[in-house]
């Protein structure tokens, strides 16, 4: 077998300008353009291997990027569960909201999450929206991405219970792990479990939220961790613990990597499907060579061979930062203004 070397590696800042239809919107990003640092790494031989990690733009400056049969004929044939939060970003108005909530029910979706945080009256009239839109019977979730402090957690978060939410997510600082374990405490007496983890840079903080009981709900991220064995760890903790793991995904390219690590947790870890789902955020797959396939409100299993992060290069030559054709014209069209 002959060694191979890496002779070249390539970082490249990849933008897009996600902040104009105010895609990506919630309560502590008013306005992102979905970002990635993306690595190619080639060797003598001829190969290449592709990676990337997910910004909202002002973060790409530094990155580092660091068993059943019975189950896979399963995941083949059906796929694995997943939500939406295309739905119903906090910059959306009411008429939107409608009109994607009406498509994504038509679609076959039946768990949908909400941003919240901002303004009380506007999360309640648009949790009241979604509900009434989806009925009783499908899944409502809530996220606040880390607007509150413990005590306005509790205190919002029990006037929104009346549309029966499964969880609030990063309800708080994502540090504060007995923050967390208090929200829980208090919000169980009312059916609403507390769902974190996509700021969390590693296993041992995962740990701490579990010994601590203060998620309901453990939330991967493919790109926050350094590697795809801290991930794994995080999936073994979680089924010790007997937590169902429901990972974010969304952004640039998540939802195509962590496809391949809801599939492991299935086949290889937890052989269960209950309570678990995996979030889809459907913005910017048309930029991968092999794009997350959705079928039925179901992740399908990705047929192309790799880690599903290859980018086409048209796109990476259009969307460089800040070279790219686009980021030029929006130069232009500044200095016009």
């Amino acid at each position: 077998k002959m060694t191979q070397k890496i002779i070249k590696l390539t970082v490249r800042d990849i933008r897009f300008p996600t902040s104009l239809e105010l895609h990506g919107s919630d309560a502590m990003h008013t306005d992102p353009d979905y970002s990635v640092a993306y690595v190619v790494i080639e060797t003598d031989q001829g190969m290449r291997g592709y990676g990337l990690t997910f910004t909202v733009g002002r973060g790409t400056e530094i990155a580092t990027v660091e068993a059943a049969c019975g189950h896979v004929d399963q995941m083949l044939k059906e796929g694995y569960p997943a939500y939406t939060t295309s739905c119903a970003w906090l910059g959306y108005s009411d008429q939107l909201l409608k009109q994607l909530c009406t498509d994504a029910l038509s679609e076959g979706w039946t768990k949908f999450k909400v941003k919240v945080g901002a303004d009380l009256e506007d999360d309640i009239r648009r949790c009241s929206l979604i509900r009434q839109m989806i009925g009783p019977n499908n899944t409502l979730m809530i996220d606040a991405n880390q607007r509150w402090d413990v005590g306005e957690a509790i205190t919002w978060v029990t006037k929104l219970a009346e549309y029966k939410p499964l969880w609030i997510e990063e309800p708080t600082c994502p540090d504060d792990i007995l923050g967390h374990a208090a929200i829980s405490k208090a919000l169980a007496p009312l059916g609403i479990g507390v769902a974190s983890g996509e700021q969390c840079h590693n296993r041992v903080m995962f740990k701490q939220f579990l010994q601590a009981e203060a998620l309901q709900f453990i939330q991967i991220d493919s790109c926050r961790m350094g590697s795809v064995n801290e991930n794994l760890a995080v999936l073994l903790m979680a089924h010790k613990f007997k937590v169902p793991v429901c990972p974010h995904a969304g952004g640039v390219g998540l939802c195509e990597l962590v496809q391949h690590l809801i599939l492991f947790d299935y086949i290889s870890v937890s052989a269960s499907l209950d309570d678990r789902m995996c979030e889809f955020v459907d913005h910017l797959h048309e930029h991968f060579i092999s794009p997350v396939v959705i079928k039925n409100a179901h992740y399908m299993p990705p047929k192309d061979p790799g880690y599903s992060c290859e980018m086409l290069e048209s796109s990476v030559q259009r969307y460089q930062y800040p070279q790219g054709e686009v980021w030029k014209q929006f130069k232009k069209q500044s200095l016009k203004d």
